[in-house]
Protein backbone atom coordinates (compact mmCIF):
# COMPACT_ATOMS: atom_id res chain seq x y z
CA UNK A 1 0.00 0.00 0.00
CA UNK A 2 1.36 3.43 -0.91
CA UNK A 3 2.21 5.92 1.81
CA UNK A 4 -0.15 8.67 2.83
CA UNK A 5 0.67 12.14 1.48
CA UNK A 6 3.47 13.65 3.47
CA UNK A 7 4.15 10.55 5.54
CA UNK A 8 7.61 10.17 7.13
CA UNK A 9 10.16 8.13 5.24
CA UNK A 10 10.94 4.50 5.83
CA UNK A 11 14.41 5.41 7.07
CA UNK A 12 12.91 6.72 10.32
CA UNK A 13 12.76 4.66 13.48
CA UNK A 14 9.54 2.69 14.11
CA UNK A 15 8.41 5.25 16.70
CA UNK A 16 8.82 8.11 14.23
CA UNK A 17 7.13 6.24 11.39
CA UNK A 18 3.96 5.64 13.42
CA UNK A 19 1.48 8.33 12.36
CA UNK A 20 0.38 10.52 15.24
CA UNK A 21 -1.32 13.29 13.23
CA UNK A 22 -3.15 12.73 9.94
CA UNK A 23 -4.71 15.58 7.95
CA UNK A 24 -6.79 14.71 4.90
CA UNK A 25 -8.26 17.40 2.64
CA UNK A 26 -8.15 20.05 5.37
CA UNK A 27 -9.78 23.25 4.14
CA UNK A 28 -10.62 26.49 5.93
CA UNK A 29 -12.67 29.29 4.45
CA UNK A 30 -13.62 32.51 6.20
CA UNK A 31 -16.79 34.15 4.88
CA UNK A 32 -17.40 37.87 5.42
CA UNK A 33 -21.17 38.26 5.53
CA UNK A 34 -22.89 41.38 4.27
CA UNK A 35 -24.06 43.79 6.93
CA UNK A 36 -27.43 45.54 6.73
CA UNK A 37 -26.09 48.35 4.55
CA UNK A 38 -24.54 45.82 2.20
CA UNK A 39 -27.77 43.85 1.90
CA UNK A 40 -29.72 47.01 1.11
CA UNK A 41 -27.13 48.06 -1.47
CA UNK A 42 -27.34 44.68 -3.17
CA UNK A 43 -31.16 44.89 -3.34
CA UNK A 44 -30.79 48.27 -4.99
CA UNK A 45 -28.66 46.73 -7.72
CA UNK A 46 -25.14 47.00 -6.35
CA UNK A 47 -22.68 44.26 -7.31
CA UNK A 48 -21.50 43.97 -3.70
CA UNK A 49 -21.32 40.38 -2.49
CA UNK A 50 -20.08 38.22 0.37
CA UNK A 51 -16.33 37.70 0.39
CA UNK A 52 -14.67 34.33 1.03
CA UNK A 53 -11.07 33.98 2.16
CA UNK A 54 -9.60 30.65 1.05
CA UNK A 55 -7.12 30.35 3.91
CA UNK A 56 -6.33 26.63 3.66
CA UNK A 57 -7.17 24.59 0.58
CA UNK A 58 -7.14 20.80 0.76
CA UNK A 59 -4.04 20.07 2.82
CA UNK A 60 -2.91 16.44 3.19
CA UNK A 61 -0.19 15.77 5.74
CA UNK A 62 0.92 13.00 8.07
CA UNK A 63 3.25 13.60 11.02
CA UNK A 64 5.06 10.71 12.68
CA UNK A 65 5.44 10.41 16.43
CA UNK A 66 8.65 12.04 17.62
CA UNK A 67 9.14 14.10 14.46
CA UNK A 68 9.79 17.79 14.08
CA UNK A 69 8.01 18.96 10.94
CA UNK A 70 8.76 22.49 9.76
CA UNK A 71 5.89 24.29 8.01
CA UNK A 72 7.22 27.11 5.83
CA UNK A 73 5.68 29.74 3.56
CA UNK A 74 5.20 33.44 2.97
CA UNK A 75 2.95 35.51 5.21
CA UNK A 76 -0.69 34.84 4.42
CA UNK A 77 -0.14 31.35 3.04
CA UNK A 78 -2.36 29.75 5.70
CA UNK A 79 0.26 28.02 7.84
CA UNK A 80 -0.90 29.60 11.10
CA UNK A 81 -4.53 28.83 10.28
CA UNK A 82 -3.60 25.21 9.67
CA UNK A 83 -1.74 25.13 12.99
CA UNK A 84 -4.79 26.46 14.82
CA UNK A 85 -6.98 23.75 13.32
CA UNK A 86 -4.48 21.11 14.44
CA UNK A 87 -4.42 22.63 17.94
CA UNK A 88 -8.20 22.58 18.27
CA UNK A 89 -8.66 26.35 18.13
CA UNK A 90 -10.32 26.68 14.70
CA UNK A 91 -12.62 24.01 13.23
CA UNK A 92 -11.92 23.03 9.60
CA UNK A 93 -14.53 23.85 6.96
CA UNK A 94 -13.84 20.55 5.22
CA UNK A 95 -11.59 17.54 5.67
CA UNK A 96 -10.60 15.36 8.60
CA UNK A 97 -7.93 15.64 11.27
CA UNK A 98 -7.01 12.57 13.27
CA UNK A 99 -4.70 12.42 16.28
CA UNK A 100 -3.49 8.98 17.30
CA UNK A 101 -6.20 7.50 15.07
CA UNK A 102 -9.01 9.48 16.70
CA UNK A 103 -10.81 12.52 15.21
CA UNK A 104 -9.72 15.90 16.52
CA UNK A 105 -12.99 17.59 15.54
CA UNK A 106 -16.62 16.44 15.71
CA UNK A 107 -19.56 18.71 14.83
CA UNK A 108 -17.41 21.83 15.06
CA UNK A 109 -16.06 21.01 18.52
CA UNK A 110 -12.94 19.26 19.76
CA UNK A 111 -13.91 15.61 19.95
CA UNK A 112 -12.34 14.72 23.31
CA UNK A 113 -10.71 16.44 26.28
CA UNK A 114 -7.77 14.06 26.02
CA UNK A 115 -7.07 15.28 22.48
CA UNK A 116 -7.40 18.93 23.50
CA UNK A 117 -4.80 18.41 26.23
CA UNK A 118 -2.48 16.28 24.10
CA UNK A 119 -2.08 19.00 21.44
CA UNK A 120 -0.92 22.39 22.69
CA UNK A 121 0.04 25.57 20.87
CA UNK A 122 2.81 28.08 21.54
CA UNK A 123 2.13 31.47 20.01
CA UNK A 124 4.32 34.05 18.31
CA UNK A 125 3.78 36.98 20.66
CA UNK A 126 4.90 35.94 24.15
CA UNK A 127 3.18 38.96 25.72
CA UNK A 128 -0.19 39.09 23.96
CA UNK A 129 -0.74 35.36 24.60
CA UNK A 130 -0.37 35.75 28.40
CA UNK A 131 -3.07 37.22 30.65
CA UNK A 132 -1.55 40.40 32.16
CA UNK A 133 -3.80 40.10 35.23
CA UNK A 134 -2.58 36.63 36.19
CA UNK A 135 0.57 35.75 38.07
CA UNK A 136 2.92 33.22 36.53
CA UNK A 137 1.91 30.54 39.01
CA UNK A 138 -1.71 30.96 37.89
CA UNK A 139 -0.83 31.01 34.18
CA UNK A 140 1.05 27.73 34.48
CA UNK A 141 -0.98 26.04 37.19
CA UNK A 142 -4.58 26.83 36.22
CA UNK A 143 -5.07 24.23 33.46
CA UNK A 144 -3.54 21.21 35.27
CA UNK A 145 -5.60 22.06 38.34
CA UNK A 146 -8.88 22.53 36.43
CA UNK A 147 -8.42 19.31 34.45
CA UNK A 148 -7.49 17.31 37.52
CA UNK A 149 -3.97 16.47 36.38
CA UNK A 150 -2.48 17.63 39.69
CA UNK A 151 -4.18 17.82 43.11
CA UNK A 152 -4.65 21.30 44.53
CA UNK A 153 -2.19 20.54 47.30
CA UNK A 154 0.54 19.74 44.78
CA UNK A 155 0.10 22.67 42.40
CA UNK A 156 2.83 24.84 43.93
CA UNK A 157 5.48 22.12 43.60
CA UNK A 158 4.26 21.21 40.11
CA UNK A 159 4.50 24.82 38.92
CA UNK A 160 8.01 25.12 40.39
CA UNK A 161 9.09 21.91 38.66
CA UNK A 162 7.65 23.05 35.33
CA UNK A 163 9.35 26.44 35.60
CA UNK A 164 12.70 24.79 36.28
CA UNK A 165 12.22 22.55 33.25
CA UNK A 166 11.99 25.58 30.93
CA UNK A 167 14.80 27.51 32.62
CA UNK A 168 12.80 29.86 34.86
CA UNK A 169 13.46 30.60 38.52
CA UNK A 170 10.48 29.37 40.62
CA UNK A 171 11.10 32.26 43.01
CA UNK A 172 9.56 34.50 40.35
CA UNK A 173 6.25 32.62 40.21
CA UNK A 174 4.37 35.44 41.96
CA UNK A 175 5.34 37.96 39.29
CA UNK A 176 3.19 39.13 36.38
CA UNK A 177 4.06 38.64 32.72
CA UNK A 178 5.08 42.27 32.15
CA UNK A 179 7.83 41.87 34.74
CA UNK A 180 9.72 39.44 32.50
CA UNK A 181 11.82 39.87 29.37
CA UNK A 182 10.59 38.65 25.98
CA UNK A 183 12.59 35.43 26.17
CA UNK A 184 11.35 34.74 29.69
CA UNK A 185 7.75 35.37 28.63
CA UNK A 186 8.12 32.85 25.84
CA UNK A 187 9.43 30.33 28.35
CA UNK A 188 6.31 31.01 30.43
CA UNK A 189 4.20 30.22 27.36
CA UNK A 190 6.13 27.00 26.85
CA UNK A 191 5.70 26.08 30.52
CA UNK A 192 1.95 26.72 30.27
CA UNK A 193 1.75 24.34 27.32
CA UNK A 194 3.87 21.67 29.06
CA UNK A 195 1.83 21.88 32.26
CA UNK A 196 -0.97 19.75 30.77
CA UNK A 197 1.52 17.04 29.74
CA UNK A 198 1.03 17.28 25.95
CA UNK A 199 2.43 14.95 23.33
CA UNK A 200 2.25 17.31 20.36
CA UNK A 201 3.25 20.99 20.24
CA UNK A 202 2.24 23.42 17.50
CA UNK A 203 4.86 26.20 17.57
CA UNK A 204 3.53 29.17 15.59
CA UNK A 205 6.51 31.46 14.86
CA UNK A 206 7.47 30.74 18.45
CA UNK A 207 10.86 32.49 18.23
CA UNK A 208 10.14 35.16 15.61
CA UNK A 209 9.60 37.95 18.16
CA UNK A 210 12.83 37.23 20.06
CA UNK A 211 16.35 38.56 19.70
CA UNK A 212 18.71 36.31 17.74
CA UNK A 213 20.72 35.33 20.82
CA UNK A 214 17.54 34.42 22.69
CA UNK A 215 16.25 32.50 19.67
CA UNK A 216 19.17 30.10 19.92
CA UNK A 217 18.43 29.47 23.60
CA UNK A 218 14.77 28.75 22.95
CA UNK A 219 15.57 26.45 20.01
CA UNK A 220 17.93 24.49 22.27
CA UNK A 221 15.17 24.32 24.88
CA UNK A 222 12.76 22.88 22.30
CA UNK A 223 15.28 20.23 21.35
CA UNK A 224 15.96 19.30 24.98
CA UNK A 225 12.23 19.02 25.68
CA UNK A 226 11.77 16.85 22.61
CA UNK A 227 14.41 14.46 23.91
CA UNK A 228 13.28 14.47 27.54
CA UNK A 229 9.51 14.31 27.00
CA UNK A 230 9.28 12.46 23.66
CA UNK A 231 7.42 15.37 22.04
CA UNK A 232 6.33 15.83 18.45
CA UNK A 233 6.44 19.31 16.89
CA UNK A 234 4.73 21.12 14.06
CA UNK A 235 7.14 24.06 13.83
CA UNK A 236 5.62 26.93 11.84
CA UNK A 237 8.13 29.51 10.66
CA UNK A 238 9.11 31.80 7.80
CA UNK A 239 12.78 31.60 8.82
CA UNK A 240 14.37 28.94 6.66
CA UNK A 241 17.63 28.93 8.60
CA UNK A 242 15.80 28.05 11.81
CA UNK A 243 13.78 25.33 10.10
CA UNK A 244 16.93 23.86 8.56
CA UNK A 245 18.40 23.56 12.04
CA UNK A 246 15.42 22.17 13.93
CA UNK A 247 13.25 20.13 11.52
CA UNK A 248 13.42 16.50 10.38
CA UNK A 249 11.13 17.23 7.44
CA UNK A 250 9.96 20.43 5.77
CA UNK A 251 6.53 21.21 4.37
CA UNK A 252 6.37 24.12 1.91
CA UNK A 253 3.02 25.90 1.72
CA UNK A 254 1.83 28.44 -0.83
CA UNK A 255 -1.53 30.24 -0.80
CA UNK A 256 -3.28 27.60 1.29
CA UNK A 257 -1.81 24.54 -0.45
CA UNK A 258 1.10 22.25 0.29
CA UNK A 259 3.46 22.28 -2.70
CA UNK A 260 6.39 20.19 -1.45
CA UNK A 261 7.29 17.83 1.40
CA UNK A 262 10.69 16.25 1.91
CA UNK A 263 13.40 15.52 4.43
CA UNK A 264 15.15 18.72 5.47
CA UNK A 265 18.44 17.88 3.79
CA UNK A 266 16.66 17.00 0.54
CA UNK A 267 14.71 20.25 0.50
CA UNK A 268 17.82 22.38 1.03
CA UNK A 269 20.12 20.36 -1.24
CA UNK A 270 17.77 19.87 -4.20
CA UNK A 271 14.38 21.64 -4.02
CA UNK A 272 11.89 20.30 -6.56
CA UNK A 273 8.97 22.73 -6.74
CA UNK A 274 9.67 26.08 -8.47
CA UNK A 275 8.34 27.95 -5.44
CA UNK A 276 10.69 26.07 -3.12
CA UNK A 277 13.55 26.77 -5.51
CA UNK A 278 12.69 30.47 -5.50
CA UNK A 279 12.55 30.62 -1.71
CA UNK A 280 15.83 28.81 -1.16
CA UNK A 281 17.69 30.68 -3.88
CA UNK A 282 17.35 33.82 -1.79
CA UNK A 283 18.68 32.39 1.46
CA UNK A 284 22.00 34.16 2.17
CA UNK A 285 24.96 31.80 2.45
CA UNK A 286 28.60 32.54 3.26
CA UNK A 287 29.91 30.72 0.19
CA UNK A 288 27.72 32.93 -2.03
CA UNK A 289 28.63 36.25 -0.39
CA UNK A 290 29.22 38.09 -3.71
CA UNK A 291 25.85 37.19 -5.13
CA UNK A 292 23.03 39.74 -5.38
CA UNK A 293 19.70 38.60 -4.00
CA UNK A 294 16.20 39.34 -5.23
CA UNK A 295 12.80 38.48 -3.74
CA UNK A 296 10.46 36.00 -5.39
CA UNK A 297 9.04 37.80 -8.41
CA UNK A 298 5.51 39.14 -8.20
CA UNK A 299 3.13 39.48 -5.30
CA UNK A 300 1.39 36.59 -3.59
CA UNK A 301 -2.21 36.59 -4.93
CA UNK A 302 -5.11 37.41 -2.66
CA UNK A 303 -6.76 34.45 -0.91
CA UNK A 304 -10.05 36.22 -1.72
CA UNK A 305 -9.52 35.37 -5.39
CA UNK A 306 -6.80 32.74 -5.80
CA UNK A 307 -5.65 31.95 -9.35
CA UNK A 308 -7.04 28.84 -11.05
CA UNK A 309 -4.95 25.75 -11.62
CA UNK A 310 -1.62 25.93 -9.83
CA UNK A 311 -1.74 28.91 -7.47
CA UNK A 312 1.92 29.67 -8.15
CA UNK A 313 1.64 29.85 -11.95
CA UNK A 314 1.41 33.70 -12.16
CA UNK A 315 4.87 33.92 -10.54
CA UNK A 316 6.43 30.75 -11.93
CA UNK A 317 9.11 31.04 -14.66
CA UNK A 318 8.22 27.53 -15.92
CA UNK A 319 4.43 27.96 -16.14
CA UNK A 320 2.55 26.47 -19.09
CA UNK A 321 -1.06 26.63 -20.23
CA UNK A 322 -1.75 23.48 -18.21
CA UNK A 323 -0.58 25.18 -15.02
CA UNK A 324 -3.25 27.89 -15.31
CA UNK A 325 -6.04 25.36 -15.93
CA UNK A 326 -5.32 22.24 -13.87
CA UNK A 327 -4.43 21.92 -10.21
CA UNK A 328 -1.34 19.72 -9.80
CA UNK A 329 -1.75 16.83 -7.38
CA UNK A 330 0.60 16.41 -4.45
CA UNK A 331 2.22 13.10 -5.30
CA UNK A 332 5.26 11.07 -4.36
CA UNK A 333 8.10 11.75 -6.80
CA UNK A 334 10.73 9.80 -4.85
CA UNK A 335 10.72 7.75 -1.64
CA UNK A 336 9.30 9.97 1.15
CA UNK A 337 9.38 12.99 -1.17
CA UNK A 338 6.23 14.76 -2.35
CA UNK A 339 5.68 17.62 -4.78
CA UNK A 340 2.75 19.29 -6.53
CA UNK A 341 4.06 20.38 -9.93
CA UNK A 342 3.14 19.45 -13.49
CA UNK A 343 6.84 19.50 -14.41
CA UNK A 344 7.19 16.19 -12.60
CA UNK A 345 4.83 14.63 -15.18
CA UNK A 346 7.19 15.46 -18.03
CA UNK A 347 4.42 17.38 -19.80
Amino acid sequence: MSALPGSPGTSRSPAERRPILEAAGITKRFVKRLDLAGKIARRLGSSIHEETVHAVDGVDLTVGAGEVVGLVGESGCGKSTFGRMVAGILPPTEGTLRFDGKPVWRDGRVAAKETALAIQMIFQDPFASLDPRMRVEEIIGEAPRVHGLVPRSGIADYVAETMLRVGLDPDFRRRYAHQFSGGQRQRIGIARALAVQPRFLVCDEAIAALDVSIQAQVINLFMDLRQDLDLTYLFISHDLSVVEHIADRVVIMYLGRVVEIAATEDIFDAPNHPYTQALLSEVPRIELRKRSYHPVKGEIPSPLDPPPGCHFHPRCPHATARCSAERPALREIAPARWSACHLNDGS
